[in-house]
């Protein structure tokens, strides 16, 4: 048996974390696939087989009301906040305010984000950058990927100069090698709720809806913080 789960990079480390403990439990293994929401909201509309959904809260009521998402299924497994990381080891640059952020940013040799188009933290991250004035100054600086977590992922990983990045706060914690500065200033902060929605031509609905029952219980509350979840 296979659940197949179509998810934002958010819930990642949330899924990974409870897919042995599921597996033990039901004999299921967990098949994820995780990116930009809208990406993976484009893969289930062209035919992508799929038992669940984790994305946005919007998206997730947008595709109920269209029929794709069984109807009274959605359920929030939390908000997740948008913050700023470094690679592990680097010092920790100022970011409370807006004129601190633009210091930060324009002292950085490479900044890395998800996908302004189709991922909630990159299409936010894009604003705030306008909002700054820094569009032009940075645009051979922006190191743009598909999502969050590679975009965190490529951050840990570079060698020397002084990257900063931007992404949800879990996709940070889940990767070695990136280290959480804080939140985006208070002008820009961005509270995204993830929510859980069971699909219309699930093959395992049981299954997912157990799956997402485990993940929104009281038992996995202190995972979900520890995860970036509030």
């Amino acid at each position: 048996m296979q659940l197949k789960i179509l998810s934002g990079g958010a819930a990642q480390g949330l899924v990974h974390a409870l897919s042995s403990q599921f597996k033990a439990q039901t004999g299921c293994e967990i098949e994820g696939t995780f990116g930009a929401v809208g990406a993976m909201r484009d893969k289930l509309l062209g035919g992508a087989p799929a038992d669940m959904l984790i994305l946005t809260q919007a998206l997730i009521a947008e595709l109920a009301r269209t029929g794709h998402v069984v109807a009274g299924s959605a359920t929030d497994i939390g908000p997740v906040l948008t913050a700023v990381a470094v690679r592990t080891g680097d010092p920790a640059p100022q970011i409370g305010d807006a004129g601190a952020l633009r210091n930060a940013l324009r002292a950085a040799d490479g900044v890395y984000f998800p996908d302004p188009k189709l991922a909630t933290a990159g299409i936010h991250f894009a604003k705030v950058i306008e909002a700054l004035g820094l569009t032009e100054e940075l645009k051979n600086r922006l190191r743009v990927f598909p999502n969050g977590t590679t975009a965190m992922r490529e951050l840990a990983a570079v060698k020397g100069g002084r990257p900063i990045g931007c992404t949800q706060i879990t996709e940070i914690l889940a990767t070695s090698g990136a280290t959480l500065v804080g939140l985006l200033p208070k002008e820009f902060e961005l509270v995204t709720i993830y929510t859980i929605g069971i699909c219309a031509n699930a093959r395992e609905p049981a299954l997912a809806q157990k799956f997402a029952a485990m993940m929104t219980s009281p038992a996995a509350h202190e995972l979900r913080e520890r995860l970036g979840f509030r």
